[in-house]
């Protein structure tokens, strides 16, 4: 039996009936056409799919379309403005710490979660910030510049 649902995605409100097991990031990816989200191994083990809901980031494979009513939910393409990246964006164009890119989405979303919540963080907080997310071509190094770079511009 479906339900209704009213959650906000990149500020935009919505109002959807759907079956209450579907999964924020099919809802998004499928319904919403916010391909920018991936899915890498639907299981919450990779951080492919990150996105901030409620300015924490979270894994949207294992958030159920019923768990996302009232929700605000940010996702990578909500962090442009104006046709401008988020520094983020930049920083990880900028420093090469996006190789194939499969991951790059759900890394700078951590980030971003991590500076909704802590506008300074320290290497170590960077780090725990993004070890759930799993990238298989950076080894991380140029992630991690990437990320302190621009909490050193601010």
């Amino acid at each position: 039996m479906n339900m209704q649902i009213e959650f906000k995605v990149n500020g935009k409100d919505y109002s959807m009936d759907v079956d209450p097991k579907l999964r924020l990031l099919d809802i998004l990816r499928d319904e919403l056409d916010l391909t920018g989200t991936k899915e890498g191994c639907g299981e919450g083990e990779c951080g492919t799919c990150t996105v901030i809901m409620d300015k924490k980031a979270v894994n949207s494979c294992l958030v159920l379309a019923s768990q996302i009513q009232g929700k605000e939910i940010i996702t990578i393409e909500g962090l442009e403005e104006n046709g401008e990246l988020d520094p983020l964006q930049e920083s990880f164009v900028k420093n090469g710490a996006i190789q194939c890119g499969y991951c790059t989405p759900g890394m700078i979303m951590s980030a971003k979660a991590l500076f909704m919540n802590n506008p300074n963080p320290t290497d170590e907080e960077i780090k725990t910030a993004i070890e759930g997310n799993l990238c298989r071509c950076t080894g991380y190094g140029k992630i991690v510049t990437a990320i302190r770079e621009v909490r050193d511009e601010k």
